[in-house]
């Protein structure tokens, strides 16, 4: 099963990845759009607005017409060369107030947009009836060669138009006439958060739709790993109760098998010892269903029957069982608290501590410490043993219901996994707490406060 959930969420992480690149690529060519169509919107309105210079100044452009002219006979009488024609007219007097002319039109026409623009000249050509075409200059695009406007660099404009001029003209009896062409270069400050703003709706919606995938897949893996971890609790579960019902019951099959030999029965020694046997293994299977049914429940589900009593004394009983159940292990006493009074459930506390004890045993102790301190107004009970310890990751699972330590060759060590989850919620029952600190290799030692 793992191997599958892995294989699941390699292609859920593959699919995300496809989905998320599909949705940046529809939002790419989303923005790519906006993009172009906003270009186009300010094209043809600036086109529109400056499509004749006439309309803006027509003084002004009588005068730029009269420039060219005489720069153009100039040139055909030798006066001025190329060089001294192309800085003349790029040197023209009217400049800033065409520039200052525009730039309020833009303003006007175009009140929510921030508008820089350049105008710059790329021929100057000049056709003669006797002679053939005369180029004075013909460029690209150049900033170098701006006419009008603000723009320092073309690099981030884009083109409106280009505007195509013809002057007709006469000199000593020649007839001559000269085209230029200009274009307009303009930048749209702040021009892509516009474009943004416009796919504001798609970017939030787009935005969801990865976020609600990702969600769902975080989701859908948490469950399937949930479902795992729940399924394998089960396996083992039922693995282990299988394996601590079949001990007894198999001894109580035995026993009752031995009991029909009339000589056992004869023997008053040997059929009292078979009875004891029999009394202790149904002791042992009520013990286990009622553990079973006990952990069923919460710590406030959990009724006590609480009567005052002296825990120096009550602990020292579990002790002195303890001893006779598991007599070669090293059972020691530190006791630094006398005749201490507390309201306590001795039946279930016993269990609860039996099961410290017992763990510790399981888990290759042979000495074990038990310490009775005052602990700000709390009566602390340590059990320090020196068992094979807990590894720190695995620490904070040790109350999980059915939780069971695997660690090394002990993996086989049997139990159900419910006796520190016991404990845990028979502490919490009387409004205490138990923790643990272990290291691997060097034993465990569990701490209970209780109230005084």
């Amino acid at each position: 099963m793992k191997q599958r959930i892995n294989l699941l969420i390699a292609f859920s992480v593959i699919a995300l990845i496809v989905l998320s690149t599909v949705q940046c690529y529809l939002v790419k060519t989303t923005y790519d759009y906006k993009v172009a169509q906003f270009h186009t919107e300010i094209k043809n309105t600036i086109a529109r607005i400056s499509n004749n210079y006439s309309d803006i100044d027509s003084v002004i452009v009588a005068r730029k017409e009269a420039l060219y002219k005489q720069l153009s006979e100039n040139y055909i009488q030798g006066k001025n060369n190329k060089s001294e024609v192309k800085t003349y007219i790029l040197e023209n007097e009217y400049n800033d107030v065409l520039t200052q002319k525009i730039q309020r039109k833009f303003q006007r026409e175009l009140p929510n947009l921030k508008i820089d623009f350049a105008i710059v000249l790329n021929k100057f050509v000049l056709y003669q009836n006797a002679k053939k075409i005369d180029t004075i200059f013909s460029e690209k695009p150049f900033i170098q060669n701006k006419l009008y406007g603000n723009l320092i660099s073309l690099n981030h404009a884009f083109l409106v138009r280009s505007y195509v001029g013809t002057t007709n003209g006469t000199y000593a009896n020649q007839d001559y006439k000269l085209l230029t062409e200009d274009s307009m270069y303009v930048s749209v400050i702040d021009w892509e958060m516009i474009i943004l703003g416009r796919m504001t709706f798609v970017l939030i919606l787009s935005l969801l739709s990865i976020l609600t995938l990702i969600t769902l897949f975080v989701i859908a893996i948490k469950a399937l790993i949930k479902q795992k971890k729940v399924n394998d609790i089960k396996t083992d579960f039922i693995n282990n109760i299988t394996h601590e019902l079949k001990t007894p019951l198999t001894t109580l099959g035995i026993s009752t098998r031995i009991l029909e030999r009339k000589d056992i029965r004869d023997n008053d020694e040997n059929f009292n010892a078979i009875v004891d046997t029999i009394s202790r293994q149904n002791n042992r299977l009520q013990n286990l269903i009622d553990q079973v049914m006990a952990n069923s429940l919460a710590e406030n589900g959990i009724e006590l029957q609480k009567e005052k009593t002296e825990t120096e004394d009550f602990l020292l009983s579990i002790i002195h069982d303890f001893k006779i159940t598991f007599p070669k292990v090293n059972l020691q006493t530190d006791f630094q608290t006398q005749k201490t009074i507390l309201v306590l459930d001795k039946f279930h506390l016993t269990t609860a501590f039996l099961n410290v004890l017992e763990n510790a045993v399981k888990y290759g102790s042979h000495k074990i410490l038990i310490k009775t301190r005052i602990v700000q107004n709390q009566f602390s009970i340590s059990i320090e043993d020196d068992g094979i310890g807990i590894e720190k990751n695995k620490q904070s699972l040790l109350f999980e219901k059915f939780y069971r330590v695997e660690q090394g060759n002990l993996h086989d060590t049997k139990g159900l996994g419910l006796g520190l989850y016991y404990v845990d919620q028979i502490i919490k029952a009387h409004q205490g707490s138990v923790s643990v600190v272990s290291d691997l290799g060097k034993g465990t030692q569990f701490t209970i406060l209780l109230k005084v």
